[in-house]
């Protein structure tokens, strides 16, 4: 009897599965979800009380915050799309690190502040504007920029935000009256402050509105070819001596009640008297208001 073994046929068999198992075809991984990266231009509102532009080093927030259901979603301190990313200007803004949009289709709201910070709460954010803004440095760092693009669609292209002036700007004009010469007045080398008034506030970085907070202090204003100005916290003070002018050793005082409005600039035009001891004041608002705000001070 003629014996046969089984061992070529088991490796031809595994041979032959081998091979049809290695003729199946690949089925392709499929490709990452492309990404397409948020890009910012943000820039002051010219119609503002705009003294600076934006400078190389000036860091600024964002907050990305995504439409749900075709409604603008909530903003708030995490959790959001971008969360307080900030910003880094050198002619061009650049993030931290790089931001994408959620998909091709999801809406959002863009929020920005200046200067940036580390934020804990956008509802009540900390914010203090310097007494002493005598030189441009402390006056520039008193500034508060907030600004909004609401539903803006997925894009390559560049979201352009408009960041507003959220405070109030005083200037204060002086002017030589009897006894004075633009000159001998000038020559006196005259100090001006600003009475009280509170410096710091809380914020909502997502209404821009600015609640003062704390107790009043003088501000010194910044001396910037010919007028006085400084950056306020938006506010009503009652009757006080509000402005107080020293020239050669001696306070004049303007007496008034005023409230300092939110993104506009108050115009305090001082002539200065010796015969008359005291000041005569015109009050203008930079957004014309209708109203004779003159008074005389003493």
């Amino acid at each position: 009897m003629k014996k046969t073994t089984l061992l070529p046929l088991a490796i031809l068999l595994l041979a032959s599965c081998s091979k049809s198992e290695s003729n199946e075809p690949d089925i392709p991984t499929p490709p990452e979800p492309r990404k397409t990266e948020i890009k910012i231009s943000a820039g002051m509102d010219n119609s503002r009380a705009t003294d600076y532009a934006f400078e190389t080093g000036d860091q600024i927030g964002l907050y990305v915050v995504n439409n749900v259901n075709g409604a603008a979603g909530e903003l708030a301190a995490s959790g959001n799309h971008v969360d307080n990313m900030r910003y880094t200007y050198s002619g061009a803004w650049t993030p931290d690190t790089p931001i994408y949009w959620a998909d091709d289709t999801t809406p959002a709201d863009f929020y920005l502040y200046y200067p940036y910070t580390n934020v804990t709460s956008v509802t009540a954010m900390p914010f203090e504007v310097k007494s002493d803004q005598s030189d441009v440095a402390g006056y520039k760092s008193s500034e508060l920029l907030i600004g909004k693009t609401a539903s803006v669609k997925p894009t390559e292209s560049t979201v352009t935000i408009t960041a507003k002036h959220v405070l109030s700007r005083i200037n204060i004009v002086l002017q030589a009256g009897d006894g004075f010469t633009p000159e001998s007045l000038a020559a006196a080398n005259p100090a001006v402050r600003v009475n009280g008034t509170k410096t710091k506030a809380t914020v909502d970085l997502a209404t821009a509105t600015v609640t003062p907070e704390g107790d009043a202090a003088a501000v010194t204003p910044c001396y910037d070819n010919g007028v006085y100005k400084a950056l306020l916290i938006p506010q009503t003070v009652g009757m006080q001596n509000l402005i107080t002018i020293t020239v050669n050793g001696k306070d004049y005082n303007l007496t008034k009640e005023f409230t300092f409005e939110s993104g506009k600039s108050h115009t305090f035009t001082c002539t200065v008297s010796k015969t008359s001891s005291g000041l005569n004041v015109n009050i203008s608002a930079w957004e014309t208001d209708g109203t004779d705000n003159g008074g005389v001070a003493e």
